[in-house]
């Protein structure tokens, strides 16, 4: 399953991307894949992430780990802005 999240950031898109990198490992032993994270051309502060998640408990399992919330925030993510949308089963990647 597909997911996108949109978050604001308080300190742009880079501490945030050196995060990801720090913690993909833990990430992926989740059953979670990033397919794409990115900020918009005109406000590093704007964030839309796509990840594919193995399974709903995959998906759970992320939302609700307390640690990977702490590093993001470390991050500078403002994790109450985090809007998270499920997308339809016809969605694909290549």
């Amino acid at each position: 399953m597909i997911v996108k999240l949109t978050q604001d950031l308080a300190r742009g898109f880079a501490p945030w991307k050196a995060m990801f990198y720090e913690n993909e490992a833990e990430l992926n032993a989740l059953g979670a894949k990033l397919i794409f994270a990115g900020s918009e051309k005109d406000d590093d502060n704007k964030m839309m992430v796509l990840i594919e998640f193995d399974s709903p408990e995959a998906m759970k399992a992320f939302g609700g780990h307390e640690g990977l919330k702490a590093k993001r925030a470390a991050a500078g993510a403002i994790l109450e802005t985090t809007v998270v949308t499920v997308m339809s089963d016809a969605s694909f990647n290549q």
